[in-house]
């Protein structure tokens, strides 16, 4: 989802042997491998439901599943620009708005799950879990946010709304803490700590590395430029 335009900030000279930028046939290629590994863990749920092999409580499986993925998706959406900046590999940015929507995809699938499999589509008994349970609460709340970056996310919604497009998909931040929130307090209920630990320190890595990098690159843009910058993701 979040996907704007290329920052003017400085980036490195492209690794060696790997272009900044690709070639139409090499790039169509691999945004269709990226894209194929993407639904991956959706054809898995589909084999093992076919198998019958969700474990003795499928819909907490499925449900844990389209969440990790969720949360996966969500870290390489963000991971794409640290990647550029220190690899130099521009092309990278063609591959954000896929990602993003890969990780709303999931997000999608794991509301379903609750609302379908773990709710049976009752209104009262949805309205409970979201006030009554604090990790419900917050993720609903983080899926409520991404609705606004995935119905933005095309060309013509950029153009029409200029600068405030960049400002509103500034809420993927947002998002990705409060979807480690999400699973953290999920996980704390069960002791088990190991894995939400693992994406928030992930998350933190790459948030950690946007603010060091305008606090780098922010005198020099300034005094050449005559302003300060706003960073553009």
């Amino acid at each position: 989802m979040n996907h704007a335009r290329v920052a003017a900030t400085p980036t490195r000279r492209p690794v060696a042997g790997l272009p900044a930028q690709l070639s139409p046939r090499t790039l169509a290629w691999v945004r269709a491998g990226v894209f194929a590994a993407a639904l991956l863990p959706l054809l898995r749920l589909v084999a093992l439901g076919y198998a019958d092999a969700l474990s003795a409580n499928p819909v907490e499986f499925v449900t844990r599943s389209t969440g990790t993925w969720t949360l996966v998706m969500l870290c390489a959406t963000l991971s794409v620009t640290p990647l550029r900046r220190l690899l130099g590999w521009s092309w990278l940015l063609r591959l954000r708005r896929m990602l993003g929507l890969f990780a709303f995809f999931y997000a999608v699938l794991h509301f379903t799950t609750w609302v379908w499999l773990d709710q049976w589509f009752d209104p009262m008994s949805m309205i409970a879990d979201v006030v009554e349970r604090p990790f419900v609460t917050v993720g609903f709340t983080a899926f409520v946010l991404m609705l606004p970056l995935a119905a933005t996310s095309t060309q013509a919604m950029m153009r029409r709304l200029g600068r405030r497009w960049q400002e509103l998909h500034r809420l993927v931040y947002a998002i990705a803490v409060l979807g480690v929130l999400h699973f953290w307090w999920h996980k704390a209920g069960k002791n088990d700590l190991s894995e939400p630990m693992t994406y928030a320190l992930v998350v933190a890595a790459l948030l950690g590395f946007r603010v060091a990098w305008h606090l780098l690159h922010r005198a020099p843009a300034a005094a050449s430029a005559g302003h300060t910058p706003l960073e553009r993701e």
